[in-house]
């Protein structure tokens, strides 16, 4: 009977497992260049107010770059075309015709990883609204998506961190291609060569300071970066040093992160005396757990170059940190 019994329990658990197997689809790998959305909508309403609606929103322009250039690289195709190997890129928007005024969000439907949002109306201006209505969660979702995709391909490749982590107590995920460029205590300066400059990233500590606002808060991130690139980043000239572009407003935003206060800036910078400027994102962290400010600030140096990709390639290095 013992025998019996335990044969059916054998018998069941593979039965279960088979039956998990088969219930798994297996679906291919996704692909595309980062920061490229496929917009599958009919050519008609690309070329009306539905068009405009997705360019102006869902490409609008990144803040923070010397040129106009887009939050996503935009590639329209018909429905019809939408099928086979065009379904495996990364990040889709999809807008159609349809009774139903809706938008939905769709994980890993045709490749991994992968998102697709669907935006139905049943009229090109319920379209409209619904891309304006739902623009900035339709943007952050996409964003999400690459910037795991741009950690994933870092990780390929990883630079040896094990000074950065043991002088400042923080995990950092970083390309091989970059290099320690200065150390000294507390401070950091990685860089990598592009074809016409370089990509730099700073990381540095100071002692903890209490604000008493965002506006406070964000006025005192400029004036500590100042001091710092005077003191670290020389320009080509003695006595040349790099400083914030005071006719660019600077964009702050204030978040949490694991309870850790963080404030991100992004503007221009330039070097005084010369003809060097470019953008820079900084990430402020208020480390109350270990009672400093921890500073994570990327910049780019590359002229006649696009800009938006490194800068988003130092966006998802910086949030890559892990603090001890």
């Amino acid at each position: 009977m013992r025998l019996f019994i335990n044969i059916f329990v054998v018998s069941l658990i593979l039965f279960s497992c088979k039956e998990r197997a088969e219930k798994r689809v297996y679906k291919p790998d996704s692909s595309g260049n980062i920061n490229s959305l496929l917009v599958v909508v009919d050519d008609d309403l690309w070329a009306t107010s539905v068009g405009d609606a997705i360019r102006s929103r869902i490409g609008a322009e990144v803040y923070g770059l010397p040129q106009i250039e887009p939050q996503f690289d935009l590639r329209q195709v018909p429905p019809p075309v939408f099928s086979d190997f065009v379904r495996m890129n990364r990040i889709v928007l999809k807008v159609q015709r349809s009774e139903e005024s809706t938008v939905k969000f769709y994980t890993d439907p045709y490749a991994t990883p992968q998102k697709m949002i669907l935006v139905s109306g049943p009229s090109p201006q319920t379209m409209v609204d619904l891309i304006e209505k739902n623009g900035f969660r339709i943007l952050n979702e996409f964003k999400k998506v690459e910037l795991k995709e741009r950690q994933r391909r870092t990780k390929k490749s990883l630079f040896n961190t094990d000074a950065i982590e043991s002088s400042l107590g923080v995990s950092i995920a970083l390309s091989s291609v970059y290099r320690i460029a200065k150390n000294e205590e507390n401070f950091f300066w990685v860089r990598r060569d592009t074809k016409t400059g370089i990509i730099s990233l700073l990381i540095y500590s100071l002692p903890l300071q209490d604000f008493t606002s965002k506006e406070a808060f964000s006025q005192r991130v400029i004036q500590i970066r100042d001091s710092v690139a005077k003191q670290h980043i020389p320009g080509p000239i003695e006595g040349n040093y790099m400083t914030t572009e005071m006719a660019y407003t600077p964009f702050s935003v204030l978040t949490e992160t694991e309870n850790t206060k963080v404030l991100e800036t992004r503007s221009l910078w330039k070097v005084e005396g010369a003809f060097m400027s470019g953008p820079f994102i900084n990430y402020s962290f208020l480390d109350k757990k270990n009672n400093r400010m921890l500073v994570a600030e990327g910049f780019v140096y590359a002229p006649s170059e696009p800009k938006r990709d490194y800068i988003f390639e130092l966006e998802s290095i910086i949030k890559s940190i892990k603090i001890q």
